[in-house]
């Protein structure tokens, strides 16, 4: 089918969103849905790979941010990160992963402070050595490093936008 067969062609997952003006959005939210959903896939299927099967993408993505740089972080900072609304969901990660020995937690003050153990660090290096095999090695990007970038700063742009709106709604 030709690129301009394409363009009038709507591929959403609600039709009754994808009505009237702003349909383009509608479209995009498919696409994000479509995405979140392989990534999710992705991420646990890598994580069984580097061995450490039980644990689902939360869990995955707070063990690489505890990871991330060696330093020290509490809750708020992984949620902020994350940008995750419920630390609740956090602190339940936190405690399965400190249960798997993959995160080891201080106590300063009043704040509780995690850092990846040894084990947890081993982790992310298999995790790394899977992604760099079965997805960078692959080759199957069609995009530049420069497409990427410019896709992930839309990205942020986008849930910036997705924040307010949510706001905005949470007041109506």
């Amino acid at each position: 089918m030709s690129e301009e067969g394409n363009v009038g062609r709507r591929i959403v997952s609600s039709r009754h969103l994808a009505e009237g003006e702003g349909w383009e959005m509608s479209e995009f939210e498919f696409g994000l849905i479509i995405a979140f959903n392989a990534f999710s896939r992705w991420m646990t299927r890598c994580m069984s790979a580097a061995g450490q099967g039980d644990l689902n993408p939360l869990d995955i993505l707070i063990l690489h941010n505890v990871n991330h740089r060696g330093r020290d972080k509490r809750l708020s900072d992984i949620a902020f990160l994350l940008n995750i609304e419920d630390n609740h969901t956090v602190n339940y990660s936190l405690r399965k992963l400190t249960k798997h020995e993959l995160i080891d937690s201080e106590k300063r003050g009043k704040e509780v402070f995690y850092r990846a153990s040894a084990k947890g660090e081993k982790l992310c290096e298999a995790y790394r050595d899977v992604r760099r095999q079965c997805l960078l090695d692959a080759g199957s990007s069609e995009l530049t490093g420069a497409q990427m970038r410019d896709l992930a700063r839309t990205l942020r742009s986008l849930s910036g936008q997705y924040d307010q709106a949510s706001r905005a709604a949470a007041s109506l």
